[in-house]
């Protein structure tokens, strides 16, 4: 039964990823976010991914067995 739970919020997260294009498209359309507000999000969004896993690296250049925070 968890499984199948598990499964099924796996689902409705997919679902809900499924959402953000087109709200991102609907804010374009209605000039509530510029092309250039988009592209500093994906900057942002680019930063963070770089710095995790930079984080995550032992100094070496080897991923580091600890968890990042």
């Amino acid at each position: 039964m968890a499984v199948a739970e598990e499964q099924e919020m796996r689902a409705r997260v997919v679902e809900a990823e499924a959402e953000v294009p087109r709200a991102l498209a609907e804010a374009f359309r209605a000039g509530r976010i510029g092309v250039l507000d988009h592209y500093r999000m994906e900057n942002v969004r680019a930063d963070t991914t770089m710095r995790r896993a930079l984080a995550l690296e032992d100094g070496n250049g080897s991923p580091d067995t600890r968890q990042a925070p």
